[in-house]
Formats: structure tokens, sequence, C-alpha cells
């Protein structure tokens, strides 16, 4: 194992060993807007205990220059990733001097050059363990210190971290501004950025609590930052959480910074919260994206508390951060925000991404088995995060809002700066709900899979609700009937079920819905009366929630072929265009443009796809002017197009300005649009740089590549296939954009010969790149072959290859296999 995958085992025995107390990180970050220089100085000291005389320090960068322990100089014993120490005392201050290296692949220091303006920003993300890439450090959670930053920038730059400035140096064209201290924090939540950014500032003001607010951005996209709505939202966030966990917000400022080019939504470094630019739309955004937007906002500010006051001790616990802060994103959306229907949202589309990682041959429970770091990183997924929120959901069901809280505030005031695991947080929520809660931690946290429901009848008529895979529930039946034209509740039941068979009395009605508002997490299936009923009269459901329900449902039946994939695309077609809630819609046809390219089979796809692209344009035709649905109808319209020109003069209207009322149709949209012509061949690469030539910008030159790489040409494919396997100057982004337009348009006749020699490349990819752009490669290039045979053969043969590596390659089987399976050319 290469050293830079720390397991859990001997980072227990560190922290063991060695108590943390302070770390002084500087940084000389002068020259970043030089494009040739690759690296940058930084100097670590770290003072700590030990009982030992020996222990390693984690770095990854270019050159580890000098090593002192305690005043003496010590020869540099670096292997890549971990510096050696010895002759240590037992109190030790351990000065590293060091290069690091700029990232382009979102990890460490993130470097952008603007081509919009040509100014430089620089961003830093770790986790879980990539602040090793900028500063020699304990590469844990379980060691916390009180973290210094001193940053030298070029005058005028913003330089931010997760403390306010205490002092600022002025030099010719130089600053130095040092940070105050920060309170006892985990390496991967320490932060750094610094650029031009511009600044909007705010306060939030509560008794005598005061915090500084700012919403940050780059230059050339300061226009579209909504940053009022952004201020709001946050405003509102932290009057919620104050309330709920009566706890006072401990970290001083909240800085919210967009950056470009970011692996995920945003992490929650206390007092700088870090976004992705994909937050931001530049023209055009629907209602569902702000929706989005605020809930993750509150997300990362559930995890001020659940994650940076009390973080979890090693990464099997990272359910302990990511579960709750789900969960409160989607909550106080619903009751603090705008947003009331977070969990209509919630129920159709996060709970989505659970029921499929969770069906999968790797899914493991929400605290998992996390051996090293390289397992932890792929386990950022569904189940930590949105099943995690949707056992909470039933747990709130189960002791009641109070109890929840109250042990909630319990574990933040018993566990404050500190770190825990599992134990810490049943010991607390036991206390105050007066039940035993390891029998429910059994059955939910420590178990893997999901259930299924359905009814049945027995010959005497008595009617049973049955559950695959039985756990305990608490859940609600909700009897639905027609009613001047609607589908309206009738009546509802809650009940509990804990095994096989649960025997109810329930009225006959129209439409039944076992999880009924959605308490617990299991896959409700609709019994035939009720699939007739959503077929006629889906969008005549007034609830949303009970439509979310409904959407669902009929997503996981069809997922799990037991609803064929032309009658589930039929209902998208004559519900979808009335479905009001925006974000249910967008997530519908969604799943509508997956189930034609995996789930329909061959002899029926080209009809079902002209039939969809058919639909999509007579949605926006027919959408209410200036609406979120027109503006989602187009985007589905762009998409389908890529796949079918039946209607690629009117893709070229579109372009052309001639477009509905009310229709906006921004640089993305204008991307989207112009690739689907360029995919079917009916847009060249010079109309490509015309268009870049118009939004010469970071977004425009992403899609200008991925543009290029669609052209319907096998040379250009391969071309794109050889830049994401070879050329390492590619960002991230532009990574995607590669694999985007080597894939555009499903033309497998275009790539298909590619396929074997996927396999024969993903190993020295896994040895060779970062785990980020090494993880891009093996999902996005995965090839959907018409058998099993080329993966099973390298499962067969590579039963050695990294762990987290054949986890990919095992889940990526499963979604094949599954395809397959529902398509018809594999048994079901």
């Amino acid at each position: 194992m290469h050293t830079a995958n720390l397991t859990r085992e001997e980072t227990a025995a560190r922290s063991a060993a060695v108590t943390l107390h302070r770390v002084r990180v500087e940084l000389d970050l002068t020259g970043a807007p030089e494009r040739a220089r690759t690296g940058f100085p930084t100097v670590t000291t770290l003072e700590f205990d030990t009982t030992g005389d020996s222990t390693w320090i984690d770095f990854i960068g270019e050159e580890v220059q000098r090593v002192e322990v305690n005043g003496v100089e010590q020869p540099v014993d670096y292997d890549g990733a971990r510096i050696a120490l010895t002759n240590l005392a037992a109190s030790n201050l351990v000065r590293v001097e060091a290069v690091g290296a700029y990232s382009r692949s979102g990890e460490g220091l993130h470097r952008f050059h603007d081509p919009a303006d040509e100014r430089t920003y620089l961003y830093t993300q770790y986790e879980p363990a990539d602040s090793r890439r900028v500063m020699a450090c304990f590469e844990q959670p379980d060691m916390k210190a009180e973290y210094t930053f001193v940053v030298d920038a070029p005058s005028g730059w913003q330089v931010l971290s997760n403390q306010s400035p205490a002092h600022l140096d002025l030099g010719v064209g130089v600053q130095r501004v040092t940070f105050a201290p920060t309170l006892p924090i985990s390496s991967y939540i320490t932060a750094v950025a610094a650029g031009p950014y511009v600044r909007v500032d705010g306060e939030w003001t509560r008794g005598d609590q005061h915090v500084a607010l700012g919403v940050l951005v780059r230059q050339s996209l300061a226009e579209h930052l909504e940053a009022e709505e952004i201020l709001d939202v946050t405003r509102q966030g932290l009057d919620f959480f104050d309330d709920a966990f009566a706890y006072p917000y401990p970290w001083g400022k909240y800085d919210q910074l967009f950056v470009p080019e970011y692996n995920l939504g945003a992490m929650e470094n206390p007092g700088l919260v870090t976004f992705t630019e994909g937050y931001l739309s530049r023209g055009a955004a629907t209602d569902a994206q702000r929706a989005a937007r605020a809930n993750t906002i509150l997300h990362e500010m559930a995890h001020m508390w659940f994650g940076d006051l009390v973080t979890m001790t090693w990464w099997d616990d990272l359910w302990l951060k990511e579960s709750f802060a789900d969960y409160m994103g989607a909550h106080a959306s619903a009751v603090a925000t705008r947003y009331h229907d977070a969990w209509a949202k919630f129920a159709a589309s996060r709970k989505a991404w659970a029921y499929q990682q969770d069906q999968l041959p790797t899914t493991h429970p929400i605290v998992a088995d996390i051996t090293d770091l390289e397992a932890a990183k792929l386990n950022f997924d569904g189940i930590t995060y949105a099943k995690g929120a949707a056992v909470l959901k039933q747990l709130v069901a189960f002791v009641g809002d109070d109890a929840f809280f109250e042990g909630a505030r319990r574990y933040f005031a018993a566990n404050a700066f500190g770190n825990t695991t599992l134990e810490d947080f049943l010991v607390q929520l036991s206390a105050v709900s007066g039940r035993d809660m390891r029998d429910w931690s059994a059955a939910w946290l420590q178990t893997s899979g999901v259930s299924t429901l359905w009814m049945e009848a027995d010959a005497d008529g008595r009617r049973f609700v049955v559950q695959s895979d039985p756990r305990p529930h608490r859940l609600r039946i909700g009897a639905y009937d027609r009613v001047d034209g609607r589908i309206v509740r009738r009546e509802q039941r809650e009940i509990d079920v804990t095994g096989e068979r649960t025997e109810v009395e329930l009225p006959d009605a129209d439409l039944t819905l076992l999880n009924d508002d959605d308490l617990t997490y299991v896959k409700a299936r609709l019994d035939e009366r009720s699939l007739r009923t959503v077929e006629e009269s889906l969008s005549a459901i007034d609830d949303p929630l009970a439509r979310a329900l409904v959407w669902s449902s009929l997503w996981n039946a069809v997922r799990d072929g037991e609803l064929e994939p032309g009658r589930y695309l039929a209902i998208v077609r004559t519900h979808a265009p009335a479905e009001p809630n925006i974000g249910l819609l967008t997530g519908v046809l969604a799943n509508a443009a997956y189930t034609l390219r995996h789930f329909v089979g061959d002899v029926r796809r080209d009809e079902e796809q002209r039939t969809w692209t058919d639909t999509v344009w007579s949605a926006l035709q027919a959408a209410e002017a200036g609406s979120d649905a027109q503006l989602s109808w187009a985007r589905a319209f762009a998409t389908a197009s890529s796949f079918d020109d039946l209607h690629h003069e009117r893709v070229r209207e579109l372009l052309d300005g001639e477009v509905p009322d009310g229709l906006v149709v921004d640089p993305d949209l204008r991307w989207q649009l112009l690739t689907a012509l360029v995919t079917t061949g009916h847009a060249d690469q010079a109309e490509v740089e015309a268009e870049l030539e118009r939004d010469d910008t970071g977004d425009g030159r992403t899609a200008a590549r991925r543009a290029r790489a669609s052209r319907p040409d096998q040379e250009v494919r391969r071309a794109a296939w050889e830049a994401a396997w070879t050329d390492r100057s590619l960002s991230n982004d532009h990574l995607d954009a590669e694999i985007s337009g080597f894939r555009a348009g499903g033309r497998r006749d275009l790539i298909a010969g590619f396929d074997g020699e996927y396999f024969d490349r993903i190993g020295a990819a896994w040895a060779d790149r970062s785990i980020e752009i090494a993880r891009r490669l093996v999902l996005g290039l995965f090839p959907a072959t018409e058998s099993l045979e080329l993966v099973d053969s390298w499962l067969a043969e590579n039963a050695d290859a990294p762990a987290a590596l054949r986890r990919l390659i095992v889940e990526q089987r499963d979604h094949l296999q599954r395809d397959l399976r529902v398509r018809g050319i594999l048994p079901r």
C-alpha cells in the first residue's frame, strides 16, 4: 500500500501517542499569478507532546527542504507522503520547510486563472485528507489543534481563512496577513483562500451575538451572485440553529465563498464555507436551483455544530456529521425559509440516491467499516448522506422532535471541541428519550440494505403490509380518492411495522400510499389499482409530498424491473407537463432521460427517444412564459436533441433568437443547444469557436472543450479518449468535458472499440493519478457493453487490485447488470 493511504489502525496508534496543541502555517502565495510557477513555499510549525521518540507527519508536495526538531536540524526522511521524525522529547516543537504544489484537480490549494479577465484565484479543499498538500500535519480528524495561518499574497487581494485577520503588514506589491488562532479543529476543515474576490458584507445579530457575514465570488461572476438571497437564507439558518441547538455559533465570522472547478457541492470549513459556482446561474435559474442552494447553505451551517464543533474520531462515523447535516438541511429549509417543500424534493430525489447506493453489492451500514483513507473517500455516498438523513427522519418519528433536539443539545455540550463515536450520541439520546436506543441503532445504523413494502390480501379478504428484509418502521398509510377531478386524502392510519407481515384494516381507496408523509426509509410499491389511478390522475394529486412519493415509487419500480419502461415513460409524458413543483419536475425529467438511455431496449429506443423529443418540444411551447417550467423543458429539449435530431431546426432557431416568449437563453443553455447540434452533426467546429469568442470565460472554455469532443467522428472521439487518460494539464472540469464529449449522444458505434482498452488502463491510472482524478476516469469512461464478459474478466484477473478501485468497478458492473436485466438482455 502506498504510504499516502493512511489506515485506521496506524492513525489510532499515532493519536494515542501524540497530543497536538498548536500549529502555525506560513504560506507564500505571492507567486501564484505566474503560470509557470508550479509550487509555493510552505512552512509549518507544530507543537505537540508524545510518549514515544518517533512518529511521522503527513505532507504531499513538490519537496521537503528542511526539518527541525526542537531547534535541531534533522536529515530529511521523506517518501512523498510521510516525513519521519526521530529523537523526539516529551514536548516538541517541529518546523518543516517545504514546497507545496498548486492544484488543478480541486485537491489541496487549487489555482484558477480566469480567462475572462486574467485574474488568479486560490482556494483550499481538503476533505478527507488533502490539507497535507498545503501544510505538514497530522492528517486525521481526532488530532485537533489551534491553527494560526500567516499568508503572503499580492496586494489588493482578499485573503481569507477560518478566523479574521489579527494583523496586516503591507509591503511593495505584497501583503502579509496573520490570522487569529482558531479554536481546536481538525486539519481537514482548516481553509485558506486568496484572490481578487468581490465581497458583499452583512451581519447577523441576536441578543448579544454578533456575527459578521461575507459572501464572495470572483469578479467576472459578481453580477450573478444573488448575495442578498444568500444572506437572507444565512440569517434564517443562524436563527434556526441558535434555537435548535442552544449552543451559540462558536466560530466568530461566517464567510461563504463561491469558487470555480470545485469537486463538491460545498465544504463546511468553520468561518469560511466554500461552495461550487454551480450554485450561481449566469442568467436564468429556477426556484428549484435556489432551493437546492439554500438547502446546501443550511447543510453546511449544520456542520458548524455537527462535524466542526463535535467531530467523528475516524471516518467510520462520518455519518455523525453528514447524515445530520443532510437531515438538517431539509428540515431547516422547510421550517425556516420560503422553501417549505424541501421534504418533497428529498423524498423524490435525495432518497433515490440512497436507494440506488443501498442496492449495490458494495452497500454498507450507515456506521461503516472504514479501514483507510481510500475507503473514506468513497464513503461520501448516498448511504452516509441521504439514507442517514432518512433514517434520522424515522428516528424523529420514533422519539419525537423534542427528544431528538434535546439529545443534540446535550451531545454538543458534552463533547464540544472533541471527537466522538456512535456510542456518544446514543448515550445522550437514550437519556432524554427514556428509551434504550441500541436496538434502534442495530436495526438502522448497523445494517445495510433497503426494505420493500407492498400490500397483499388473503383468501378471506384480510389485508397485510408485507415487508422484505424486515426492519421496524413507524409509518403512515394514506387512502386517497377521486373527488371533483382531484386526488385527495380521505383517511390516514399510523402503524408500526416490524415483521414480515402486518395485518392492517384499511378502507378501499383509489390510491393507497404505504409510506404516506415519508416517515421511514423504504421502497413502497403501488398496488395495481393505485397504479391505474396514477396513470390516469397523477397530476391531480394536490399534495406535493404525496406526488413525490408516487414519482419515487414509479422510479424505483422501473429500476427494479417491476414496471415496464415504456409504461413509465407514458406516465411521464402524460403528467410531467402538468407537474407544478419545479423540484419534482426537474427530477422526473432527468429520470425519463436516464430511462431512455439505460432501460429501454434497443428495438424500441429510437422510437421512444423520438416520442420523448417531441414531448419536450411540445411542453416547451405550452409552458407559461418566463416560468421555471419553461426553462426546465428548454433544458430537457437540449438534452434530448443530443440523442435525436428530429427538431434540429428548432434548436437552431433557439440559438438564432427565435425563442418562446419569456424564455431566457443564457450562455449555459446556448452551449447546451449548440453541443446538441454538434453531437448530431448539424454544427461544426467553426461554430464552436464562434460561440467561444462570444463567451470566452472559464465556463465557456469548458463548454467549448466539451462541444469539440462531441463531434460525431471516430478520430475526434479518439482524441478525447487520449486526452482524458494522458493529458495531465487538464483541470478536473476540463477532464469531465473530455469524458462528456467522448460519450456524447450515446454513440456506441464511435466508441465501442475502446471497451477493452479501458480495462487495460484503469490500474495504472489508479496508481499514478490522485484519487479524485482517477475516480473520474474510472466512473466516467466505464464502457456500456452488451454483456458482463469484459468486466467480469477484469475482476477475476485483478483480485489483488486496490480495494477502492475494485469497489468502483464492482459498482459499475452492478449498474450495467441492472441496465441489461431491465432491457431484457439478461434474465431478471
